[in-house]
This record gives C-alpha cells, structure tokens and sequence, in this order.
C-alpha cells in the first residue's frame, strides 16, 4: 500500500486550505492510498539552521535534516512516503512561515552541493522519486497574482522541490473568502456578496482539481 503524507501549512484546520487538502487526502485514498494528515501549526519546530551537517564529506544523513526537534519525525516519514501533498496559504505576499521552514529543511538536506555532469544542475541526495503536491490558497483573483512576483517566487519553490525530489506540481487556489461572514468585519474593500459567489461557484471546481492531484500523484509510476 502507498502511503502518502499530506501537510497543512495553515494556522486554520478548517477553511480554504485545509478543504482543499482534505480533498486532496479523499483523491489519494480513493486510489488505495494510506495517508497520513498532519497540521503544522501543532508542532514546534524552525527553518534550516545553516548547520551543514548534511554537506559534510561522508555526512550520512541521506537527505534527511540532521537537526532533531518536534519536525524530524514528520521529515523520516516524508523520506518514507510515496507522495507529499503541502498546503499553504497567501499571506502578505508569500507562503506561511511554518511552510517556509518545512521546505527550508526538505530541501537543503535533499540537495548536494556537487553539480550534476549531464544536467548541469545540483545533484539528489535521494536515489528515488517522491512527487510533491504544493496547493497555494489566496484571496487575491489570478489576475493580480500575475501581476505580482508570485507566479516567479512559487515557480523557484517548485523548480527547487523538483530538483531536490524529483518530481513538483503546484496547484493555485485564487480568490478565496478570508471569513463565512464578511458583515462581522471591516473588511470594505472586498465584496463580501462576490466572494460568497466565487465560493459556491469556483471553490467546488478547486476542490475536484485537488481530488484529482491526490489520485494522480499516488498512480504515478516512480
């Protein structure tokens, strides 16, 4: 049985990012997946600390982060998945910080600093693929996201997951509702009726792409 891990990097378990994730969760099952679904938010733990460990000459750590915390588990088992699904949310222009951290330490122990002959690029530290699912939720419509750096700083995430596991998609979720009740807040610059729209309307068909994300990384033939 394939197992597959699915993250929420979100401080909310209940709204946009994690319906999409547990969506996500229903696709990989749906295909025989056992899968595992943890919340970030409830562990304690911090980005890479630029200890090197995992560069030294002979380093055995395989591609897992030699530092031990509350995050080591979740990255041994991640090491020991046949998928990983990582849900985050947009604030302020960019991902949450507890996703920052995990990527951070997914991926500076899952590189070398050696450059690979035929490619040109950094060689993998893992000798197998682990396809990564990244689900990016944001109240901003695709049309502002494109006219901000996000499509470049999600797009370098993803070159960089790829090249550290293999395999990398990237699932957007635009023009989210920030509350149920947009009455109970000041919140005048968004159209509270508009958003209540695209929720019935579009968040439905977001939902399905992530169903379909999950079945579609645990049929992958890695």
């Amino acid at each position: 049985m394939k197992k597959v891990i699915v993250l929420n990097a979100s401080p909310r378990k209940n709204f946009n990012t994690a319906q999409v994730l547990k969506e996500a969760q229903k696709g990989a099952q749906s295909v025989g997946a056992e899968v595992e679904y943890i919340d970030l938010f409830d562990i304690d733990f911090k980005g890479c600390r630029s200890c090197y460990a995992c560069k030294i000459k002979g380093s055995k750590t395989k591609g897992l982060c030699a530092f031990k915390d509350d995050l080591r588990p979740v990255l041994e088992k991640i090491l020991n998945s046949n998928a990983v699904i990582i849900g985050t949310p947009i604030y302020c222009g960019d991902a949450t910080g507890v996703y920052r951290n995990l990527t951070e330490r997914m991926i500076f122990a899952a590189i070398k600093y050696l450059k690979d002959e035929k490619t040109g690029v950094m060689q993998r530290e893992l000798n197998y693929t682990i396809p990564i699912g990244i689900i990016n939720t944001m109240g901003a419509t695709e049309e502002q996201f494109n006219r901000t750096y996000l499509p470049e700083m999600i797009g370098m995430n993803e070159f960089l997951l790829k090249t550290a596991f293999g395999y990398c998609e990237v699932l957007n979720v635009f023009d989210t509702s920030h509350f149920t009740d947009y009455s109970k807040y000041d919140s005048s610059i968004f159209d509270g009726e508009y958003k209540k729209q695209v929720r019935e309307k579009q968040f439905p068909k977001d939902l399905k792409k992530a169903f379909d994300m999950g079945k579609r990384l645990v049929e992958m033939n890695v």
